[in-house]
């Protein structure tokens, strides 16, 4: 008997799953912070059709965690973890896209490096 477990073929695991690619909040936009910023959503919880893998530091995970619960506890809010960064992510490019220069993201990576 054969103890092997039978894994999936490269074919399988890197095949398209069909979904829109090129739609969505990450679609490009023009260059122009005095044009009206369109609101930015992060996806609902859904099958998506592209991943990425952060890495964390055991801090983050902890607060992206006790963010969770507080959104459970204290505003009923029942998501997970995933659906909370893709939220922040969608907050964090609307505000680049809007206030290009004087955005959060570009003056703490900015204040990172040192630049």
């Amino acid at each position: 008997m054969n103890r092997r477990a039978s894994l999936p073929g490269a074919a399988e695991l890197f095949r398209s799953t069909g979904g829109p690619t090129d739609e969505g909040w990450f679609e490009r936009r023009p260059n122009n912070h005095h044009a009206a910023a369109s609101p930015r959503r992060g996806t609902p919880r859904q099958k998506h059709t592209a991943k990425i893998t952060v890495y964390v530091s055991d801090e983050e995970l902890l607060a992206l965690e006790h963010a969770r619960l507080a959104l459970r506890a204290t505003h009923g809010l029942a998501v997970d973890r995933g659906r909370v960064v893709r939220e922040a992510i969608a907050v964090v490019l609307a505000d680049l896209e809007e206030r290009g220069e004087d955005s959060v993201l570009v003056r703490r990576l900015r204040h990172d490096t040192g630049k």
